[in-house]
């Protein structure tokens, strides 16, 4: 399959999923919010939070083991591609059982000196804590597989796991309704079961498909592989838990300062976050295991062109999604939930607005992990992003509102991508100022005039589902005629167009054939 054509298809199976797991997410919280209430709903996103901060480890590692295994791909070296998944399962195993034992410790300070919950619910919060460390310890073990998939290509497989957990998520959040027993309790539980059942399918499928992906540790032990993984996945940790402490320690210190409620709004502005970033984030997922391959077989020109028009779509994508739902959020939210915590709308829209800037770099992030140089870029990235907590506990301290702390995040975020920019020149070559001319600038011009149209029949209608639809009518069209005009290269239109009307004449010659059947 060409290349070209494989990105098509994992891409598309990517956003089938999407389509089917935000409506079915999106669902199951507006459930899980309405029967747990609001403060049990603020208590589960504070713990699992806890969880997520302490569990970063699995997003380096994710990272570490993807790159390792489509660079590997690229070099074709099958032996390399056994010892690489053998040493991750190894590594993982390791990680799993040192961060239980973390949780364990930890877990016993944070209930007694750190965390702000009422009393009465004291045995629900350190239940949820046990249960999110068994959910931790099992995603932890899973990462060989889930990269497994992805650096194969796998993306159908990928796209059937996303629907049959969100599906899960779906069931639990139903049977919450029927059970008598505490539904916090139950949702917790019942969450944990549901990572132990994903692991165990991961584990069977992979096993059968790819024979890479075969447990066999002592025959393809190598020491300085397993030490060349560690250290670079240490620099990846060290990333990895800025960006987690950061989300979760801000959660932590809403808490302190406000309580459950504030953490309710917080937790629902993530979801909402990470839902409309599904759009890049498929698209990403699909072009980074290319990326990464291009390196692996020495083009770095083709590297670097993949990882501007990673940087670049992976924000267009965001912002035709991101634009309207700003605009409308607090009609959105309504419809969604119904009850709509304090705060919430002010945080959703902050949170995403952080996260467009982020999706601008998106694409010099994996082109920095293919070439693997990246002690010195963690470790500066990294100490910026953590800069977010301490202004945080300035603020709130001088009596800053809650929202204060991510209008800081975003300035922060400005600083970094800033700084992306200029250090992957030094490790890949790439050229600033057409990083800024072709990325930047094409890429934030489109989305400003988009916003300045989709917002004009807030002027003129009231709020409602009419108003809602034009919103994001006007803002879909704008978008994809500015884009057309501004925002992309004459030799990306052109390839764009190309690849549009192979897709087409595909789908033409398909449809002709059922009608003649």
């Amino acid at each position: 399959m060409q290349v070209a054509n494989r990105v098509i298809l994992n891409t598309g199976a990517l956003y089938g999923r999407m389509l089917i797991t935000v409506f079915i997410s999106l669902y199951a919280t507006r459930l899980v919010l309405n029967l747990l209430g609001a403060a049990d709903y603020g208590l589960f996103n504070l713990i699992s939070g806890v969880i997520a901060m302490l569990s970063f480890l699995n997003i380096a590692m994710t990272i570490s083991t993807q790159r390792y295994m489509s660079f590997h791909l690229g070099t074709k070296n099958s032996h390399k591609l056994r010892m690489v998944f053998n040493a991750s399962v190894l590594l993982h195993f390791i990680l799993g059982m040192t961060m239980v034992l973390l949780f364990e410790v930890a877990g016993s300070y944070l209930f007694d000196h750190v965390l702000n919950y009422p009393a009465e619910r004291t045995m629900a919060a350190k239940l949820i804590f046990q249960f999110m460390v068994v959910s931790a310890f099992f995603t932890i073990i899973s990462v060989p597989y889930d990269a497994t998939l992805i650096a194969q290509e796998n993306m159908v497989m990928v796209a059937v796991l996303g629907v049959v957990e969100s599906l899960g998520k779906l069931l639990i959040a139903i049977a919450l309704q029927y059970t008598r027993y505490d539904k916090l309790i139950v949702y917790g539980g019942l969450m944990a079961l549901l990572t132990v059942l994903l692991l165990l399918f991961k584990q069977v499928y992979c096993a059968m498909k790819y024979d890479e992906s075969r447990i066999r540790i002592r025959r393809y032990f190598d020491r300085h592989l397993l030490k060349e993984m560690f250290a670079y996945a240490g620099w990846n940790m060290f990333g990895a838990g800025s960006v987690v402490a950061r989300n979760q320690g801000l959660g932590l210190l809403l808490n302190i300062f406000f309580g459950t409620i504030v953490n309710a709004a917080y937790g629902i502005a993530n979801q909402v976050n990470a839902q409309l970033s599904y759009f890049s984030v498929t698209m990403l997922r699909a072009l980074n295991p290319q990326i990464i391959k291009s390196e692996g077989s020495g083009d770095r020109p083709r590297m670097l062109r993949l990882a501007m028009i990673a940087s670049k779509f992976s924000f267009y994508l965001l912002a035709f999604f991101a634009i309207p739902m700003m605009i409308e959020m607090p009609f959105v939210l309504q419809c969604w939930l119904k009850q709509v915590p304090d705060y919430t709308v002010m945080m959703c829209r902050l949170v995403v607005i952080a996260t467009l800037i982020n999706q601008l770099s998106a694409g010099i992030q994996v082109a920095v992990q293919s070439v693997g140089k990246i002690r010195k870029y963690q470790v500066v990235v990294s100490t910026m992003v953590l800069l977010n907590l301490p202004m945080a506990w300035l603020l709130l301290k001088a009596g800053y509102p809650s929202s204060s702390v991510l209008v800081s995040a975003i300035g922060i975020e400005v600083v970094s991508g800033l700084y992306r920019m200029v250090a992957a020149k030094k490790i890949t070559g790439l050229s600033p100022p057409v990083f800024t001319r072709q990325v930047i600038i094409r890429a934030i011009t489109p989305a400003l005039l988009s916003a300045v149209l989709a917002g004009i029949p807030q002027l003129l209608m009231p709020q409602g589902f009419a108003r809602l639809g034009i919103t994001m009518l006007v803002s879909a069209i704008s978008m994809i005629i500015w884009v057309r005009l501004i925002g992309l290269t004459p030799d990306e239109a052109t390839k764009m167009e190309q690849l549009f009307s192979r897709v087409f004449s595909k789908l033409q010659a398909r449809l002709v054939v059922l009608k003649a059947n």
